[in-house]
């Protein structure tokens, strides 16, 4: 079996109560200590003023122009044309006010107005604090207040909200910059809450007429404070330095350089994770370091495939919620073809799956196949993708052996978090053995597990499970204004994620589930919530689900959103008729979506307490406007059990023995 990581320290049982751990694992780049980090790059700013001197004719940003009622073609700004863009940005700032360690925030989607006034901060030296868009007045109003940001960048959409009497940190803002211009309203009500207010084409005229020198920064300062979402609670704070960030590009290249596919200049990277998320983040920085391009979605993910077409992306990045529904979309095209054709697709799907298990290349595996089938799969997504990652939570196996077949592209899953700057293990293109993994650990960390007794878990068992632990130079400083935390966090250097992962023999990890989401049943019986939620959503009538265990009840029960296309075709083919509401009533729905999940357990071999037994139909997607999912549309399990409480209640009373 071939061997990903290197193990360079022993298991220890534990003592004085204390947890065992099991052994440390570094990759094998690292196996005898870590590499030395270029030594012209060390600083978010080096990334792109290398960049800018290398590759000054290249296209760097891309978006999409709304003209006469529609978004047109891409159009770009070259590396130069940033750069000179981003230094009238840094004199408008500094003639504003701005210092090193300021803080400044940029509130909006992704755009490049986002990117440059991410570049001015690294430029000037101050701190960037990202706001996701999806973000609330309440959520904001803490960051303000919680960070002390003086000056902000907003998209014209979050205006309102910025100035909004709920926003009352809005106060202290000393500069608002809007990313295209604002209506004379909204200057009206930013001087009166002493706020000087500038349209973008206005700050960077007043940068113009003040020309001012940068100040960059050294590798200690911090480059970004990015508040994590949490489930629960206010906002954290992570601060990560510009050595950080500068070390995890670093580790990008020598990581990449194992693979005899390279990344080029001509690569394009579509970017519709909020910038404010980590993997997006570094994905990007990553493109500017290779000179490469970066074109922005239009806005709207439910259209997300007409951004593919006009980009051709090389490069796409997205949470398992994306993949399953770009699986869901090519089962149902398949399930419009003929039989005969529906039987042709199979067999060369299982002719080049057998291939690729054998350890033949994806792109040598079967080229027939990919010319007679999967071709129109890669059109589908560009006609140009090369490499798919998937991160933020576990891809379901179903989903990724799929995909890695049939969209013509390398397809691997990662794991990370804010804390460790984004993916701390990666699995390699072309390596199935590593499906339903998150691969090996990353070139500048260190990876251990540790016992969690109470779930049972211990590190030192065959296989190891337990909590994950992650130490090395892509590690957090902290959480800004709260050591209490961090210390609580960072214990003796190791950060602990409460994730919980099992190490397999060939140095690759899977993550099984949240050490606050693994609950124990009546019998005694562990279950792992997301793990399920996973396997369950791949069902294509269920559009999200949250599965409820009760530790004095016997059975899981969820809460399904269903399809609503696929909802109305079923009441369609079953004679019934209805609004979306009135059907997700039906009794008979109820029946139909617990009979897919049954099917969906069976496909995946969970075991009888695994499979759910009664279900609530809301038509309503779980928002953030009702407190139900975080910013990265993680569930809030807390608010969703206080949201359903009554109706969980009634659902296990039907369901108890002799009610049925």
């Amino acid at each position: 079996m071939k061997i990903f990581a290197a193990q360079v320290e022993e298991g220890k049982e534990g003592k004085d109560g204390k947890p065992s751990v099991g052994p440390v694992y570094r990759n094998l780049l690292a196996s005898n200590g870590f590499p030395s980090v270029d030594s012209d790059l060390n600083t978010a700013w080096d990334i792109f003023s290398m960049s800018v001197q290398k590759y000054p004719g290249n296209r760097m940003l891309g978006w999409r122009p709304f003209v006469d009622g529609k978004f047109g073609p891409y159009v770009w700004k070259t590396y130069k044309e940033v750069y000179e863009e981003v230094l009238q940005i840094v004199s408008a700032l500094r003639a504003s006010g701005a210092e090193p360690g300021c803080r400044v925030g940029i509130y909006g989607a992704n755009c490049p107005q986002w990117v440059e006034a991410m570049e001015a901060c690294n430029a000037l030296s101050l701190i960037c604090v990202p706001l996701y868009d999806t973000l609330g007045p309440g959520a904001v109003n803490f960051i303000l207040d919680h960070a002390e940001i003086d000056f902000v960048f907003v998209q014209d959409k979050k205006v309102k909200e910025l100035l909004s009497p709920d926003c009352r940190s809005a106060q202290r803002l000393r500069v608002m910059v809007c990313f295209t211009s604002l209506t004379a309203e909204q200057k009206e009500m930013a001087v009166q809450t002493g706020i000087k207010p500038y349209s973008w084409d206005e700050f960077l005229h007043l940068g113009k007429v003040n020309e001012m020198e940068i100040l960059p920064p050294q590798p200690f300062n911090i480059c970004t404070i990015m508040y994590t979402s949490g489930t629960s609670g206010d906002p954290k704070g992570v601060v990560l330095t510009h050595e950080t960030i500068a070390t995890f590009v670093s580790g990008v290249d020598l990581f990449l350089d194992q693979f005899e596919d390279k990344m080029t200049v001509d690569d394009v990277y579509l970017s519709f994770l909020p910038l404010a998320h980590i993997l997006d983040r570094v994905i990007e920085e990553y493109f500017f370091r290779r000179g490469a391009s970066v074109g922005y979605y239009h806005g709207d993910l439910n259209a997300l495939r007409d951004d593919l077409m006009e980009l051709k992306p090389t490069l796409l990045a997205g949470v398992p919620r994306v993949f399953e529904k770009i699986h869901e979309g090519i089962k149902k095209a398949l399930e419009e073809l003929r039989p005969l054709r529906r039987r042709i697709f199979d067999a060369l799907y299982k002719y080049k799956l057998a291939w690729m298990n054998m350890g033949y290349k994806q792109r040598e595996a079967s080229p027939l196949a990919d010319l007679l089938a999967f071709r129109k799969v890669k059109a589908r997504l560009g006609g140009r993708l090369r490499l798919v990652i998937s991160g933020g939570a576990p891809l379901s196996t179903e989903v990724e052996e799929f995909l890695r077949v049939t969209c013509c592209a390398f397809l691997v899953q990662g794991y990370g978090l804010t804390e460790t700057c984004g993916p701390t293990t990666v699995c390699f293109p072309d390596e199935m053995c590593m499906v339903g993994t998150v691969g090996p650990v990353s070139v500048y960390s260190e990876l251990r597990l540790e016992e969690v007794p109470e779930m049972g878990y211990s590190p030192l068992d065959d296989p190891p499970c337990g909590e994950v632990c992650v130490r090395g130079k892509t590690l957090f400083s902290g959480y800004y204004k709260n050591p209490d935390l961090t210390r609580e966090s960072i214990i003796d250097g190791w950060f602990h994620t409460g994730d919980i992962g099992q190490i397999l023999p060939n140095g690759v990890v899977k993550i099984i589930d949240r050490k606050k989401n693994l609950i124990k049943i009546s019998q005694g019986e562990y279950v792992a919530l997301e793990y399920l939620e996973n396997v369950y959503c791949v069902a294509p009538i269920i559009e999200d689900i949250w599965v409820y265990g009760d530790s004095l009840k016997s059975m899981l029960v969820a809460v399904v959103v269903p399809c609503e296309e696929d909802t109305k075709k079923w009441a369609y083919s079953n004679g019934h008729a209805g609004s979306f509401l009135e059907l997700c009533s039906l009794v008979q729905l109820q029946n139909y979506i617990l009979s897919e999940l049954k099917n969906a357990a069976e496909r995946n071999k969970l075991r009888g307490f695994e499979h759910i037994k009664g279900v609530i139909l809301d038509p309503r997607p779980f928002d953030m406007e009702r407190d139900l999912v975080t910013a990265t549309l993680k569930k809030k399990r807390n608010k969703l059990l206080i949201y359903y409480q009554v109706e969980i209640d009634q659902l296990y009373e039907k369901l108890a023995p002799g009610r049925r």
